[in-house]
């Protein structure tokens, strides 16, 4: 019987982890991160749930002559912001798994 009460505890546990754990998940879809290029020159906006909200140019980098520059810059902004978003979801859901061997889990 002893075994059991352990059991039920354990998974009370685990129910308030994925409950911390799904609130933690709608806190980052509210975060907004900002990705720049060319010393501010486009600025990329993703969510924590790497999805682009904005992007922003500034009109002295436009030049109808170097479309191939621009499209850099705002992939450069673009990659900065993602992967800022990546590091704020690692760090914020991997307080979750720590000292867990969970291969993929984010």
């Amino acid at each position: 019987m002893r075994g059991m009460g352990n059991m039920q505890n354990m998974m009370k546990q685990m129910q308030k982890m994925q409950k911390k754990m799904a609130q933690a998940q709608e806190e980052l879809g509210e975060k907004r991160i900002e990705g720049t290029a060319g010393g501010g020159m486009v600025t990329v906006i993703v969510s924590g749930h790497k999805q682009v909200l904005e992007v922003n140019i500034k009109e002295e980098v436009v030049d109808p002559e170097d479309i191939d520059m621009l499209q850099d810059l705002v992939l450069a902004a673009t990659n900065d912001a993602l992967k800022k978003a990546e590091e704020l979801t690692n760090d914020t859901m991997g307080q979750f798994t720590k000292g867990m061997n969970l291969p993929g889990m984010f």
